[in-house]
């Protein structure tokens, strides 16, 4: 039998703890004295020289989310980094190309009844900016999706330009946005080739699985198709591995193959397999509002780091 402690000696202990915590970690002031926080000093050292280092490419940057294998979290990615860019004082636009619209509705912008959407702008030249609509996360817009862009890969078949549409919508607006992102559906279809075609970086999620890496060989393919026809300045810029399941070896043998093959395109931060990434869209917020301490909050922190300033 253990020997039970009595409640005072168990506070006394506790007590101690605290002490000596705060002796290893001093107290950062965060204006309220009732939300002090400790952190270890290198840490907060660390963050203000990373927000303090130039951006790794020339902004305003056009990149689309894309992945034709479907619940690869491509939706999940572009929120949640674009809230992240947004909080790094980034202004981001996120343009929800996936008739689910499921990167509206994760934002809190109700889908249904949209007086203006990606179709008007896509099929009816609808000015994008009448489209925009403004997130509870400052600095982060959306130009929401409908059900209707379900039937705009039908009507564009025959379209004057059908190809080059959505770039011409984010010329523009470019200017008043540091970040455009957008979420392309799982599909090689016209919506996917006019969101290829009007960005210049693509930023493809990798879910930690053999069949992702399959559906990733098909999808170089056609980016190269659209580079060498459409879009020469079209580049493979980031790889985000997602779903990251530490209990199995496939996981580590999936990032472990694609970091040998990509080199330095594979963003170092691992997003890991997560409930609470799950649960956020239900309440139509981001990772970084609906639970800014777990895990994938940090994960996709560090992703969003990592796009605009690089890996070095």
């Amino acid at each position: 039998m253990f020997p039970v402690k009595h409640p005072a000696q168990a506070g006394g202990t506790r007590r101690a703890l605290r002490r000596t915590r705060r002796r290893m970690f001093p107290v950062k002031q965060c204006g309220d004295p009732r939300k002090r926080r400790y952190e270890p000093p290198d840490c907060v050292a660390m963050d203000a020289a990373a927000d303090a280092r130039p951006p790794v490419r020339p902004l305003p940057r056009v990149i689309a989310v894309a992945n034709q294998k479907g619940g690869v979290g491509k939706t999940t990615t572009t929120i949640n980094t674009g809230a992240c860019l947004a909080e790094l004082g980034l202004r981001t636009l996120i343009v929800d190309l996936d008739p689910q619209g499921n990167a509206s509705t994760g934002l809190g912008i109700e889908n249904r009844g949209l007086e203006t959407s990606m179709y008007h702008v896509l099929m009816h030249d609808v000015p994008l900016e009448n489209c925009i609509e403004p997130t509870d996360v400052r600095n982060l817009f959306v130009a929401p999706a409908s059900l209707d862009l379900a039937g705009a890969e039908i009507e564009l078949v025959p379209a004057f330009s059908r190809e080059t549409r959505l770039r011409k919508a984010i010329e523009a607006v470019i200017d008043d946005y540091d970040y455009v992102l957008v979420d392309c559906p799982p599909t090689l279809g016209l919506l996917t080739v006019n969101g290829l075609a009007a960005a210049s970086e693509v930023l493809v999620p990798i879910q930690t699985e053999y069949y992702a890496l399959e559906g990733l060989g098909q999808l170089l393919r056609n980016v190269d198709l659209v580079k060498r026809n459409l879009n020469p300045e079209l580049d493979v810029s980031t790889i985000v591995c997602v779903m990251y399941d530490a209990r199995t070896k496939l996981s580590d043998q999936v990032v472990q193959e694609v970091r040998e093959h990509f080199g330095e395109k594979v963003v170092r931060a691992v997003v890991p397999r997560s409930v609470r990434l799950s649960e956020a869209p239900s309440f139509g917020q981001p990772i970084i509002t609906f639970d800014p301490r777990s895990r994938g909050a940090i994960a996709y922190r560090d992703v969003a780091k990592e796009v605009h300033h690089g890996s070095s």
